[in-house]
């Protein structure tokens, strides 16, 4: 427990979040009655709105369905250090992201096809369902292995709804309000990034970790029972055959992800090296038939944009999910602390976006993103460093917001580099493969940190392993530079002209 002013602490949080919500209540309700008040019948036709009546109830429950998801995505980082400390299993730390990846890729094509056939209505409900079953499972977990479980189904729920999201704002909003819905969607990632990571820490030091899962299933159920009356009648009329092909290529490769994961958790040479050899061998033709001929190669263009991506979410992700590991158990502070470094990195990350397309028409996109990788670069040695008692701890918070700043760089730069080199008519096959590089950078970052975190214990947190996977991930946000340099050097509107 926290000292007598954690109360305080957490109400004025708490408060926040409320008044937050109230004031873009208050601000709906303004629009609305700014619309009403301006109509001049009979010629002047009410502007359409998210918040008319027959909107409100799905776009409140997508919001709250996507909040849900999103507050939990952005605390478990924090929870986890605590959830260490009870159930034990450091050297299982890192499968409680790569779990939840795997199975997220797993979520991601499954429901989409789904929703492609039978409309987003059973499949938002299925997958906030078993997102709630994921929840419930970590919440009253009795043993780590049970929590990993618990992840991994987690990232199934959230995978499919993911994908519904999208498709039920394309059927279930007219083409006017599609670019507004979409925008609101962005924005309900704002106050669970802003507030998440340090709420969850406080929860976490006050009434439990638990509750930070526990205490999302409300939520999530109340967006569910909004959102799923106005789905029902977005079925299509004409059912395409199940294709299996791609969904049978995403488990075979989060299977051989998981071995390959795997073997580097183990202790015994000759099970390490089946694992391993099996898991390459399982993953490598799905991956190569997923993404862009060329990329694992880096072929300058959009297969380099495909591994700059990858390699970038490895060398962030495989550190940010540690972070609060360092400043906890290697620096002995709260888990509010920790929080704090994330949300520091979170509202960097969100200035280096707006920065990025500042820049976007006047820079060309390799120095933008070699720059945000720079960054990276120099937010990954000042964490590092930050593992020093004779640190000062405020270095850790600033140097993984300058992490964050450059990954609101190059993240953002990334994107627009596919969307501008994808063949025409392939934008989505190419958004796909940005997703799974972006999934699979995530699952192996946290793995190997993992890995090599857990075979460094003595007896608790070591600062040895923790610096080492720094180093490597250091050395991977240079070898994403290097591929880097494959980008487009010209500016995006020499870009187009071409």
């Amino acid at each position: 427990m926290l000292a007598d002013d954690s109360g305080y602490r957490i109400a004025i949080c708490t408060g926040c979040v409320f008044a937050s919500l109230m004031s873009a209540i208050v601000q709906c309700r303004k629009n609305a009655m700014v619309h009403e008040v301006s109509r001049t019948p009979p010629q002047a036709v009410a502007l359409p709105s998210i918040w008319a009546r027959e909107q409100r109830p799905l776009t409140l429950g997508l919001l709250l369905v996507i909040s849900g998801a999103a507050f939990e995505s952005l605390a478990v980082a924090t929870t986890l250090p605590a959830i260490i400390r009870e159930l034990g299993g450091l050297n299982l730390y890192g499968w409680a992201f790569s779990a939840f990846m795997l199975a997220n890729l797993l979520g991601i094509t499954l429901a989409g096809a789904e929703a492609d056939r039978d409309g987003p209505a059973r499949p938002l409900a299925l997958g906030g369902s078993i997102f709630i079953l994921g929840l419930l499972i970590v919440g009253l977990a009795p043993a780590i292995l049970v929590v990993i479980a618990g992840r991994a189904v987690q990232g199934f729920g959230a995978g499919m709804l993911s994908s519904v999201v999208y498709v039920s704002i394309g059927r279930g909003y007219p083409e006017e309000l599609k670019p507004r819905m979409l925008a609101m969607t962005s924005t309900a990632w704002v106050v669970p990034g802003l507030v998440g990571p340090a709420l969850a820490g406080i929860i976490s030091d006050t009434v439990g970790w638990r509750w930070v899962f526990l205490g999302l299933i409300p939520l999530v159920l109340l967006g569910m029972l909004m959102a799923y009356p106005g789905l029902r009648h977005l079925a299509n009329a004409h059912r395409a055959a199940r294709d299996w092909r791609t969904v049978g290529q995403a488990l075979a490769l989060a299977a051989g992800v998981g071995m390959a994961l795997a073997a580097l958790s183990t202790s015994s040479l000759v099970l390490a090296s089946v694992l391993g050899i099996a898991g390459i061998a399982i993953a490598a033709p799905p991956l190569r038939q997923l993404v862009p001929a060329g990329t694992l190669r880096a072929k300058a263009g959009l297969p380099a944009a495909i591994a700059t991506h990858g390699l970038l979410n490895l060398a962030f992700f495989g550190v940010d999910a540690f972070v609060p590991l360092a400043i906890t158990n290697g620096r002995g502070q709260s888990a509010t602390v920790a929080g704090l470094a994330l949300t520091a990195a979170t509202i960097c990350w969100t200035a280096g976006s707006w920065v990025q397309a500042h820049f976007a028409a006047r820079q060309s996109r390799r120095l933008v993103a070699s720059v945000g990788l720079a960054l990276i670069g120099v937010g990954i040695v000042g964490s590092a460093a930050a593992l020093s008692p004779a640190t000062p701890l405020m270095l850790a918070l600033v140097a993984w917001g300058v992490a964050g700043l450059g990954m609101g760089l190059a993240f953002s730069t990334m994107s627009l580099v596919v969307l501008e080199t994808a063949p025409a008519g392939q934008e989505g096959a190419a958004s796909s493969a940005l997703q799974l590089a972006n999934t699979l950078g995530v699952a192996l970052g946290a793995g190997l940190g993992g890995a090599i975190i857990g075979n460094a214990e003595q007896g608790g947190v070591s600062i040895s392993g923790l610096v080492t996977h720094d180093l490597l991930m250091l050395g991977v946000t240079g070898l994403a530079l290097f591929v880097a340099q494959r980008l487009p050097a010209r500016q995006a509107a020499d870009h187009v002209v071409h």
